[in-house]
This record gives structure tokens, sequence and C-alpha cells, in this order.
């Protein structure tokens, strides 16, 4: 796909990934982009900067994602590019309480489900329709320190390949965005942390293989090349992965 005049929604558009990714499409020359955010202000603030629509919502609300995607569709028409691109990360393990483990599920998963579930009968109906689920490096390997984060990157890359599996057929592409450490408000202060061992990129520079995977029309987007010698590692002896990220582990937290 090329972007150059085609209808975009990016969520988790304030900031950090979904800010640079909006800003890129504008400058590839999109018809239209939209971009939400719960942080209405900041939101407004980054849709005037680079000429996109804003819609505030709550992704965790399926009715605001429904909201957007309807108002999306007939403001614009067809919504030809949906990147499912907002996120939280909490820290800790089975201890953090039912609250939190509820409302990474609801962002980091959820979100992913309730905007295709809005926008996929349309994408269908045409026979095209790419979408990109913004999941994480973590959702491949794993998460040092936090087992919600790692759990529901797991499953956005899993509710992706389903996607892709499921409607490849159908004329919807679907990529996975899978980067490690980049500089946003998540990472920031744990520039030296588990996630930065390989450098912390900027989420600028991770657009460039957002465009290139678009362009390529493939599943796994890693701006972190070597992600994916992680990942052979893993599936080539998984006990002696675990191994290895026990001794990380070791490393980053005694």
């Amino acid at each position: 796909m090329r972007v150059k005049d085609k209808v975009v929604v990016v969520t988790g558009g304030a900031s950090g990934i979904g800010r640079a990714m909006a800003t890129r499409f504008v400058k590839e020359g999109a018809r239209q982009v939209v971009i939400s955010d719960i942080n209405e202000q900041g939101l407004n603030a980054v849709a005037e900067s680079i000429g996109a629509r804003a819609i505030a919502a709550d992704v965790s609300n399926e009715s605001d994602v429904l909201d957007l995607i309807r108002t999306t569709e007939s403001d614009y028409g067809q919504i030809d590019l949906l990147c499912n691109n907002a996120g939280i990360g909490i820290g800790g393990g089975p201890e953090v309480p039912n609250e939190a483990w509820e409302k990474i599920w609801q962002i980091n998963v959820m979100a992913h489900v309730y905007a295709t579930r809005a926008a996929l009968p349309a994408m269908l109906a045409r026979g095209d329709g790419y979408i990109v689920n913004t999941a994480s490096a973590a959702g491949l390997l794993s998460q040092i320190g936090s087992a919600p984060y790692a759990v529901t990157k797991h499953a956005a890359v899993g509710y992706a390949e389903w996607l892709a599996i499921t409607y490849g057929g159908r004329g919807i592409k679907v990529s996975v965005l899978c980067p490690q450490a980049v500089r946003t408000a998540m990472t920031a202060g744990n520039e030296g942390g588990v996630a930065s061992v390989d450098g912390m990129m900027e989420p600028e520079e991770l657009c460039d293989a957002v465009i290139e995977a678009l362009g390529q029309e493939t599943f796994l987007i890693l701006p972190h090349k070597e992600v994916l010698t992680y990942i052979q590692r893993k599936t080539g002896d998984y006990d002696r992965w675990i191994g290895g990220m026990q001794r990380l582990q070791d490393r980053y937290t005694s």
C-alpha cells in the first residue's frame, strides 16, 4: 500500500509513535489523516500542527471507538488504513491489582478488537483494507519486569495473526508493529533499561520501517532488526532462550 490519497485513522495520536506516524502519513500525501486520543488537549494541538482531523476517544470504551470509526466513514468515506496504536505500560507481576490488569487489557488488546469489529464490515464488503496493530517486541519475546505488558502484547500479536490468517484471502492486509525501546512518554527515564539494550529509537525513525512494510505489505514490522534474530533463537531452542532471559533479568534487576 502507498499512503498517498488514502484515508488513515491512528489511535494514540496525541504523542509518541502515534503522533509520529500521523505526521509521516500527512507528509506521504494521505487524503485525510484522522487521529484519536484520550488526551483531547494534546490531540487537538497535534491535529492543528499537522493538518489532521482530531476525534477524541477513550479506546477502552467500545462506544467511543465505534463513534471514531463511524464519524470517519461518514465524513471521509472508506477507511483505507486503520492503525490501532494506543497503548499503555504497567510494571509488576501477579500482584498487580485486577483493576490495573483490566485497564491494560482493554487498551492494549480489546481496543484492537473494538476497532476492527467496527471497521471490518465495510472493508470486507469492498474487498480491500489495511490494518496495522501496534504491539511490541515484548509481544514476540517478553518484557522483564512487567507481566501485564508482556501478556497483553503477546495477545495483540496473536490477534493480528488471527486477522491476517482469517481475512487475508478476502483482501484485508494486516501488519503488526513490534519495536523495542522508542523514545516516548512510556519510556521516559528508562534510557538504560532492558528494553533499550539495542538502543533507544526515535519515533520518526520508526516510521521509516512502517512505510517500508506498508509498501511491501509484510506482516511483521520490526524497526529494530535484531528482534528477528531473537525470535529465531527463541523458536530454535526455547529452553536456552529462557535461560538467556533469566540471565538478562538478573543483569537488570540485581
